[in-house]
């Protein structure tokens, strides 16, 4: 199996920090939704997953998601539903952690990502490595939303893979772009 098969990501609605440093629950969108689906099914990762323990905002996930998979979206963009049958919504980082578990029978490992960076910080060729020297172990890549993930998260990590910098002192990417960029370091040609 590949490293990237055995690559899931979340992104994570809660915990994460408003502009207050606040813990919030931030909002799902629809583009965030549909661009990192079709990342994850280019890059050929095992699962996406948003993670919001908001119940409107996990009906709104499903109902985009059967749109595409089973509605009429399914017949009119065959490729978008290739990419969204890969989706699945979380009330939890827990629960997700769980979903990989029962499907692989191992606890996957955390990585998270920040545009800050950290003195831990592996770097994207750091992580190949890692994921080759383990061929059995699930990954699960986290991403922030809002103003970024909480310090609880950052403490159960496994790994903070390298900040995302275009050079300049501006860094706030979107976080699709970001996951496109992230993902086509670790598995593009």
């Amino acid at each position: 199996m590949t490293a990237a098969a055995r690559l899931s990501i979340a992104l994570m609605h809660y915990p994460v920090l408003d502009k207050n440093r606040d813990v919030v629950a931030s909002a799902v969108t629809n583009l965030d939704i549909h661009d990192i689906a079709r990342s994850a099914r280019t890059f050929g990762l095992s699962r996406y997953y948003i993670v919001t323990p908001v119940q409107e905002q996990q009906k709104l996930v499903e109902k985009i998601r059967l749109h595409w998979i089973e509605g009429w979206g399914a017949t009119y963009n065959p490729k978008r539903k290739a990419a969204l049958e890969l989706l699945q919504t979380e009330n939890s980082l827990d629960d997700a952690l769980s979903d990989i578990e029962r499907r692989t029978g191992k606890r996957a490992k955390i990585i998270v990502t920040g545009a800050a960076g950290r003195a831990n910080s592996v770097s994207f060729s750091g992580m190949l490595e890692l994921f080759e020297a383990e061929p059995d172990q699930p990954f699960l890549l986290l991403l922030g939303t809002g103003w970024g993930l909480t310090e609880e998260i950052f403490d159960r990590s496994d790994y903070v893979l390298e900040p995302i910098s275009g050079g300049g002192d501006y860094n706030h990417l979107s976080v699709r772009s970001a996951a496109a960029i992230m993902l086509d370091r670790l598995f593009g040609r």
